[in-house]
């Protein structure tokens, strides 16, 4: 069992800058891949990034390529999400994810039904 807390959703501007972070508990945090995901109101969830059990292997999705940061501190069981150069399109509820069965990421990993583990989410709205 893994259990995911999400934290520092928040307003911001556009062109701004936030940090989402996602604490885990449970299994080993380091046997794993972590990924972001997010879903704006009346759509669909979106993958965001993925990142490998080392943290060396990253997947991003196109639309926040170069403008978002994967990051993870297996020290402190923590999955951090950089979000640079904000866009009011990147309004959504932020979810951190766990793919308990794979340590490196994989192009699929950006299908959420890859992952078994999720968190209940953290809110971020970009004002224009």
């Amino acid at each position: 069992q893994v259990q995911l807390v999400e934290s520092g959703g928040t307003l911001v501007q556009a062109g701004g800058s936030l940090r989402v972070s996602c604490v885990a508990s449970g299994r080993a945090f380091t046997s794993y891949v972590m990924g972001w995901f997010r879903q704006a109101p009346g759509k669909e969830r979106e993958f965001v990034a993925a990142i490998s059990w080392t943290g060396g292997n990253t997947y991003y999705a196109d639309s926040v390529k170069g403008r978002f940061t994967i990051s993870r501190d297996n020290a402190k069981d923590t999955v951090h999400l950089q979000m640079d150069s904000l866009k009011p399109e990147d309004t959504a509820v932020y979810y951190c994810a766990a793919d308990t069965r794979a340590i490196v990421v994989m192009t699929t990993h950006q299908d959420s039904n890859r992952y078994d583990y999720w968190g209940q989410g953290t809110q971020v709205i970009v004002s224009s």
